[in-house]
């Protein structure tokens, strides 16, 4: 089962840091994505890694803004945003899935074999 957790409110401009991890087992020999649902529409592949953690892939959206990095000895993937906007309010999940996955077709057709319950990100003034 995967958890993340570090959501919340944030001003525009602001920063959070999401973080996941396994509840059991180990993220090791997963791909590990970020994905996002805003209010009203479908769920998009925001940033994913590889699991040797040697490719990424960004959604234009966040590209420049958000890094996706994983940390072993915590078995914890993080997603960093800086630069919020209004736009990157949603529910924001993430997913492991099998080694092989490219990160392009997790990202970008939602790939995932194990999924977390989400946590909101609330970009407002």
């Amino acid at each position: 089962q995967l958890v993340e957790s570090g959501g919340g409110s944030v001003q525009p401009g602001g920063s959070l840091r999401l973080s996941c991890t396994a509840s059991r087992g180990t993220l090791d020999y997963y791909a590990i994505g970020w994905f996002r649902q805003a209010p009203g529409k479908e769920r998009e592949g925001i940033s994913c890694l590889s699991s040797t953690a040697g490719a990424t892939h960004y959604a234009d959206s966040v590209k420049g803004r958000f890094t996706i990095s994983k940390d072993y000895a915590k078995n914890t993937v993080y997603l960093q945003m800086d630069s919020l906007n209004v736009d990157d309010t949603g529910v924001y999940y993430c997913a492991a899935a099998h080694f092989r996955t490219t990160v392009q077709d997790m990202c970008g057709r939602g790939l995932g074999d194990y999924w977390g319950q989400g946590t909101q990100v609330t970009v407002s003034s």
